[in-house]
């Protein structure tokens, strides 16, 4: 226990130093002299724990582990398997009791008969006490004289701060004339945006900024490093960043030396000169900043050309004064003009926007036409009635909702002896002497008279994008009768927008009722008869690939199918070619179809903008095609999962529609002409135009999204407004890369006064199919607006050509489907619901989380 002796005689040194310090300090306030025994008597028990406190600390942090532990096995106390906090624990209890310091035995061989070195020791501790003292009070005054100092700067400042901005004025003002005269103007750009390259656009010019804040946006052309929340990131040099260095170092010269001169006398008395100015200068800087902040605020909303005024003028307070003063009042007069300008230009706009759009969207409150609702829920007949009382009247015209529903009600008139000719957007089929029309919504046009109206799926009338159409086709139609088909919760705003009309209302209810099945749905329960839906193309063909592995037959429908090809698809399905439909949402309207139970694969769908539960409209419009009178005389609904939650959407009732959608209409586009030629103005407008109660105005997003690809060009230039318009509203698939490529060729050579470009055609796959379908109907859709209808007909026959292809590819493609994880190609459960295996996306949380 080498340790333990060795250091035993430094425990017992500082010990020693500690009770003489403890002297000095129980003498130093003292004013007369107390004795050696009064110390001993006062002091004793703190005396006696000096010993302990410095022993136990000397031996716990200095002697080591095992020869702790050698020394308590001398006590005859077990230290085998103990942990270490407890081996300290009872080594400082027990380390106690080593050889003890007498301490009170050394301080009275030291001093009880040493009275000269004890009156030494008090007088040397009254003197450091003293001293200590006197410090300190000089100290605590020159605090108070600071703070004195300080509050009398804080108050020059507020003074004298008009006198400052002036200055900084004239500061501001010589600078700028010398950076107009001298640097580099560059781009206007985000300073952010560092990867980009600085290009040079010449000098400044005063006549293109009004105000000084105008100019402070551009850049200088240096890059800084700012800190946000502890990290760096380097940005372009803005003038508005420069002038701030700039102003808070002038400030700070320029104030110390102005608040130096007006400072009291007395408070400047006891400091040196280079202590005051220390002192200043740190006073100074501490408030610069927020200072410096205020003034360069003050100078942004200056105009440049008044602050340019005063290069030539030396600073004289009075006279810079005067100019000031002058520049405020004119600053205030152009502000108060400005004012005016803003508010003539809103009321003149006001009164604009009231003359284009107002009057445009007030439904009639009455019309000489009979109406009758057919109002009901899905696969109730509502439009097979309508279409009965169409075909018995000499013409008649019937508005769908897709370019499918028009073809399907074309077939079904002409299959019953009424003649009848097709008009879409895409296409025209013509029957010689026909009175009566299948076309889609779009297609309406006002100035047409017929003895009968059919208007379908009349509900999507509050489409934002759509329903303008239905608005048009219901309050401006010219017919004698006007079917309207429609959901229970359009009903009551269907009344409303009618006004005072003649109305007959007729209402549905199901002849077949829907059940929905207690337990959960696994795909080995499919059967004949059954649809089952989901909501992506992807999953419903990956879906029909696993039951044709199974050895059921499939009919295919999603939303991106050409319209023929799903018509041959419900057909096999009708004829009893296949079992089973594997369709999107697509089969919710229009299609009916002999189905036994309808099969939710999904309960949610991605809508554009995120994934979302189906809403009760949704589930009702697809659970309605169960059940076909005569063979399924109940319709069954059956759900992978959360069973009672979608029945209860299946069974609540749907919250009515408040609203329809309303959309720029010609009238509109030529009383807008009245004022302005270009359509960024109108988008403007329409932006600003409060749509009426009851309305909500088609976001038109699609359009501008189109309009900004040709925007300042020579097609702009040389087409109307309402022709660009027309062709920006053309009805195709703007998400569609290649669509709206062929669109701006398209647009280019009609302005050109050249041939169409012809649409690229690929039949690789089933998407190039698919594709080469929609870039046909693009070009139809040019052809029909330019009147084109012969070269129509060739491109008419080659589309149905495509849409057999894509019938036939749909037969051996897809069976050959698998679903395979997007990023390392792994295959994957058919039913598996996300677009990775789990191994990727555990990959993927262990890199995001892995610090």
């Amino acid at each position: 226990m080498k340790k333990i002796a060795s250091i035993y005689p430094e425990a017992i040194e500082r010990t020693k130093q500690k009770v003489c310090e403890d002297i000095m300090v129980y003498l130093q306030e003292k004013e007369n002299m107390p004795s050696f025994a009064e110390y001993v008597h006062n002091r004793k028990h703190y005396i006696g724990q000096i010993w302990l406190n410095v022993w136990i600390t000397q031996a716990s942090n200095k002697i080591p582990r095992a020869e702790k532990k050698q020394y308590l096995q001398s006590r005859g106390i077990e230290v085998e398997g103990v942990d270490r906090k407890t081996i300290n624990k009872v080594f400082r209890n027990e380390i106690k009791a080593y050889h003890p310091f007498l301490i009170e035995d050394w301080l009275h061989s030291k001093f009880s008969d040493a009275e000269e070195q004890w009156a030494n020791m008090y007088e040397q501790a009254r003197t450091e006490y003293q001293k200590r003292q006197e410090e300190e009070a000089v100290k605590q005054k020159k605090l108070k004289m600071m703070e004195e100092i300080e509050t009398e700067v804080h108050a020059i400042v507020r003074k004298h701060q008009h006198l400052f901005y002036l200055h900084t004025r004239k500061f501001v003002a010589d600078h700028l004339k010398a950076d107009f005269e001298t640097r580099t103007r560059y781009q206007k750009l985000n300073p952010h945006d560092i990867e980009v390259r600085l290009i040079p656009q010449g000098f400044f010019l005063a006549e293109d900024y009004s105000l000084v804040k105008d100019f402070f946006e551009e850049v200088t052309g240096n890059i800084q490093k700012n800190d946000y929340w502890n990290s760096y990131h380097y940005e372009y040099e803005t003038y508005y960043d420069l002038y701030d260095t700039r102003i808070q170092e002038f400030l700070e010269d320029m104030m110390q030396k102005k608040v130096k001169q007006l400072l009291s006398p007395e408070n400047v008395f006891d400091y040196e000169e280079t202590l005051m100015d220390l002192a200043l200068s740190d006073i100074i800087s501490d408030m610069i900043y927020d200072y410096s902040v205020e003034l360069l605020s003050y100078i942004s909303d200056e105009y440049i050309e008044d602050l340019l005024k005063l290069v030539s003028i030396p600073f004289d307070e009075k006279v810079h004064e005067k100019i000031f003063v002058a520049d405020i009042r004119l600053r205030e007069k152009r502000i108060a003009e400005e004012k005016a300008e803003i508010k003539r230009r809103k009321e003149e706009e006001a009164r604009i926007i009231k003359d284009i759009f107002e009057l445009e969207y007030n439904p009639p409150t009455g019309r000489s036409v009979q109406y009758v609702l057919h109002i009901g829920e899905t696969n109730t007949g509502k439009t097979y009635h309508a279409l009965q009382q169409m075909m018995n009247v000499k013409s008649g015209l019937y508005l769908a909702p897709l370019r499918l529903l028009a073809l399907e009600v074309y077939d079904f008139l002409n299959n019953r002896g009424t003649p009848c000719t097709l008009k879409t957007g895409e296409e025209e089929k013509v029957i010689p002497g026909a009175r009566h029309i299948s076309s889609t919504v779009e297609m309406f046009h006002e100035k047409d008279l017929y003895d009968v109206v059919v208007i379908d799926e009349a509900q999507m009338i509050s489409d934002k994008d759509r329903g303008f159409s239905w608005y048009k086709a219901i309050t401006r139609v010219q017919a004698n009768e006007v079917h309207i088909i429609a959901s229970k919760n359009a009903r009551e705003m269907l009344i409303q927008l009618l006004g005072h009309s003649k109305i007959d209302i007729i209402e549905y209810k199901r002849d077949i009722p829907l059940k929905v099945e207690e337990k959960e749905f696994k795909i080995k329960q499919v059967k004949k008869g059954d649809a089952l839906i989901c909501f992506s193309r992807k999953r419903v063909l990956e879906t029909a690939s696993r039951l044709q592995h199974d050895g059921h037959s499939v009919s295919i429908i999603y939303g991106s199918m050409p319209p023929e090809t799903r018509k041959k698809q419900v057909e096999r399905f009708i004829n009893g070619e296949t079992s089973i439909v594997v369709s999107t949402d697509a089969i919710g309207m229009g299609l009916n179809l002999p189905i036994r139970r309808i099969v939710f694969l999904e309960n949610s769908k991605f809508d554009g903008t995120s994934r979302r539960i189906l809403t009760s409209q949704e589930v009702k419009q697809i659970a309605g095609r169960a059940g076909r009178k005569g063979l399924y005389n109940i319709g069954k609904v059956a759900f992978t999962e959360d069973i009672k939650k979608m029945s209860n959407l299946l069974l609540q009732e749907d919250e009515p529609i408040h609203t329809f959608a309303i959309a720029p209409t010609n009238s509109v586009f030529e009383r807008f002409q009245k004022y302005y030629r270009d359509l960024g103005t109108f988008f403007e407008l329409w932006d600003k135009f409060k749509s009426p109660k009851g309305t909500k105005k088609a976001s038109l997003t699609e359009e501008r999204e189109l309009y900004e690809r040709i925007r300042g060009t020579e097609m702009e230039a040389r087409l109307s407004l309402t022709d660009l318009y027309g062709l920006l509203h053309l009805p195709f698939s703007s998400r569609e890369p290649e669509l709206i490529k062929q669109w701006e060729r398209t647009v280019e050579a009609i302005v050109a006064g050249k041939d169409l470009p012809e649409p690229r055609i690929k039949k690789r796959t089933l998407e190039d199919l698919e594709l080469s379908y929609k870039t046909i109907g693009l070009h139809l859709l040019f052809l029909y607006r330019l009147n084109n209808r012969t070269e129509a007909v060739y491109w008419e026959r080659l589309r149905e050509e495509i849409s057999m292809l894509v019938h036939e590819k749909l037969k051996t493609e897809v069976k050959n489907m698998q679903k395979k994880c997007r990023q390392c190609n792994r295959k994957l459960p058919w039913d598996h619901r996300y677009a990775i295996c789990d191994s990727c996306y555990a990959k993927r949380y262990r890199d995001e989380f892995d610090y």
